[in-house]
């Protein structure tokens, strides 16, 4: 294992090295949805999601300074957290697309009590109203007060990603 000492380091990690890095770290796998600003659904695969706080319930998602959904997000006000299960990896790869307005064809879903939407047969969904923006380098970080929450009733696996590719548990 290599460490650099940081009362000497110059704290100038590049792009690459740290994605490399961060990506030893295994995620789980979301689809963010909201509605746009012409009331169409919106979404984006993200794996930079984590609960914040159980009390109030609150859930952190970062996204990248030009999505569509961060736009239709702030917008909307509210947002959904769907996560996926192993056998979902076609819909990550969907809506990890730039701009696809056809990302919505053929996938299941049904407004909220947001009005966002939830992806049918994803083992847990989480609808959440805008509490904070936080800047993230290029990044913008959303904390949302988590309003409504479902899990499926199986033992599905998650949808994992490790090191650049979907992976598996166990």
């Amino acid at each position: 294992m290599t460490t650099t000492d940081p009362r000497v380091a110059g704290g100038d990690v590049s792009p690459a090295a740290f994605r490399h890095a961060i990506g030893h770290f295994a995620t789980g796998v979301t689809v963010v949805t909201s509605v746009g600003i012409d009331g169409q659904p919106v979404g984006t695969t993200a794996n930079a999601v984590s609960s914040l706080s159980l009390d109030p319930p609150l859930i952190l998602v970062c996204f990248d300074r030009s999505s569509q959904t961060l736009e239709a997000v702030l917008a909307h006000g509210a947002f959904a957290v769907n996560v996926l299960g192993a056998r979902q990896q076609h819909l990550s790869a969907n809506f990890a697309r730039r701009g696809l307005s056809a990302a919505w064809d053929g996938v299941r879903h049904r407004r909220g009590q947001t009005g966002s939407p939830r992806l049918e047969d994803v083992i847990a969904s989480l609808e959440a109203t805008v509490e904070h923006r936080l800047d993230g380098g290029d990044h913008e970080i959303i904390v949302g007060r988590v309003r409504e929450v479902e899990t499926s009733g199986d033992d599905t696996a998650p949808l994992v990603f490790w090191r650049g590719s979907y992976a598996s548990l166990g």
